[in-house]
């Protein structure tokens, strides 16, 4: 049996597998991932007791890595936008108020950050990503930022009085 007919016999099994654990265009998307790695990086194993336990270790590393993803970016736990209640158009006057009095605080507190806190969340607002604004802020590490970003966030609640209402 050649290489070719190997990997197209092991990406059933490997999407198989994928398929039981996640949905199925996950399961797609974990199985290329897999199949390119093998064949870029794994392409002098060619014998079948080698190629399976590796090609399933790699499956196992691509779906551990895909749930971590998720996690970090909340894809678990989101809520539809459908189901959110939609703001009344015409707020009562204590609610605008209330919200205006928020926002009073709020760029109070912005104002007695530092320019870096403040650049930081500038930079957020407009929508820019952590590897930009590491760019932006000319960092070698990504962990910096994401520092700075916690720290920055810490500081502005504190100054906000421990919480945001």
């Amino acid at each position: 049996m050649d290489r070719d007919s190997i990997l197209a016999s092991l990406r059933e099994r490997i999407l198989g597998f994928a398929t039981s654990r996640t949905s199925k265009e996950q399961a797609e998307d974990v199985t290329q991932e897999v199949l390119s790695l093998l064949h870029e990086k794994y392409a002098h194993v060619t014998d079948l007791t080698d190629l399976v336990p590796l090609a399933f270790q790699v499956l196992r590393y691509k779906m551990l890595d895909a749930h971590r993803k998720a996690l970090r970016r909340g894809e678990y736990n989101q809520e539809s936008v459908d189901d959110l209640s939609r703001a009344a158009p015409d707020a009562s006057p204590e609610t605008q108020l209330d919200q205006r009095q928020r926002v009073e605080r709020l760029m109070a507190a912005l104002a007695q950050l530092g320019v870096r806190c403040r650049e930081l969340f500038r930079w957020k607002l407009e929508g820019k990503s952590f590897p930009q604004i590491q760019t932006l802020m000319g960092q070698t590490s990504i962990n910096t930022i994401y520092t700075w970003d916690l720290r920055c966030r810490k500081q502005l609640m504190a100054l906000m009085g421990g919480s945001w209402e």
